[in-house]
């Protein structure tokens, strides 16, 4: 066996003691389909200790709470996907849950699992920054919330302390009227489940002008980013082609992209990120015209 012991705890405070227990290695576990999978082939240090996590209330709801909408970090995102709750506030992360694998791992595979899990092109997790979520973490002290973009420290590496703490679930604002999201992405050829590149945004539109905006985008470094610069020149501009085309020059001028083997050059990124800009953006355009859905 890859690990000594496997644990399902029942609530938050019994998870905690477990992890703070073992006598070595000990993890969180949802779904499992990318930590069980990398300790089964030796890309994950053997396991003292697992901690099965999805049957703590906490991680497995999803709810609106206080003029929140909430998404329990131990959620299978099939379940995500198919909500009509997350389709009514945050349609970009249906259509990132609606992405991630194939059924049969999205009827396993957990919201939680997919951000802590770090990768820069995790679906869940670029969608969840276009929507600015927050991410509650327990621990020791109790739950914190943190900004979902100081969760990650480099490819495979979150801030979350070993046997300390674990993600609980994330809080996205609820969709007022003339807001918009939506996420879109591009893959290799069929069999190869490595994105290219994906990309999510969320607009605030005023009259005919973009109010704010947030367009997040991955694997374009070590961790997910935000196009910020981009963002900032689009506010208050009028949304027509011709200021979509200048936001372009600016994102060429500002983004960065890396060349990976697994994946594409530098140069082919770069030109497909303006393909899918034109397309998020225009997803998330036309839905600030839908109306807000009352609690």
């Amino acid at each position: 066996m890859n690990w000594k012991h496997y644990l399902v705890p029942k609530s938050i405070p019994e998870a905690l003691a477990a992890l703070a227990a073992s006598t070595g290695p000990a993890f969180p576990v949802g779904g499992g389909t990318d930590l069980l999978l990398d300790i089964q082939q030796g890309r994950h240090p053997p396991i003292d200790t697992l901690v099965d996590v999805t049957h703590i209330p906490e991680l497995t709801r999803l709810e609106i709470q206080d003029g929140i909408l909430y998404i329990g970090a131990g959620v299978p995102v099939s379940q995500v996907a198919e909500s009509g709750l997350v389709r009514a506030h945050a349609p970009a992360i249906c259509e990132a849950c609606a992405l991630i694998g194939g059924p049969q791992v999205r009827n396993t595979a957990t919201l939680g699992g997919n951000v802590a899990h770090a990768l820069p092109a995790a679906d869940g997790m670029i969608s969840l920054v276009a929507m600015d979520a927050e991410a509650e973490i327990a621990c020791e002290e109790g739950c914190r919330r943190v900004p979902i973009l100081t969760l990650f420290r480099g490819p495979g590496k979150s801030v979350l302390e070993p046997n300390k703490e674990f993600l609980v679930g994330f809080r996205i604002s609820i969709r007022k009227s003339s807001e918009g999201s939506a996420f879109s992405r591009i893959m290799r050829p069929q069999g190869v489940a490595l994105p290219i590149l994906n990309m999510a945004a969320w607009i605030q539109r005023d009259g005919d002008r973009i109010h704010d905006s947030r367009i997040a985008v991955g694997p374009a470094g070590p961790t997910p980013q935000r196009a910020r610069v981009v963002e900032e020149f689009l506010k208050c501009c009028i949304y027509n082609e011709a200021n979509l085309r200048a936001a372009y020059q600016v994102w060429e001028n500002s983004m960065r992209f890396r060349t990976s083997p697994q994946r594409a050059t530098a140069e082919y990124r770069k030109h497909l990120s303006g393909i899918l800009l034109d397309e998020v953006m225009n997803k998330a355009w036309q839905r600030t015209f839908e109306p807000a859905v009352e609690e």
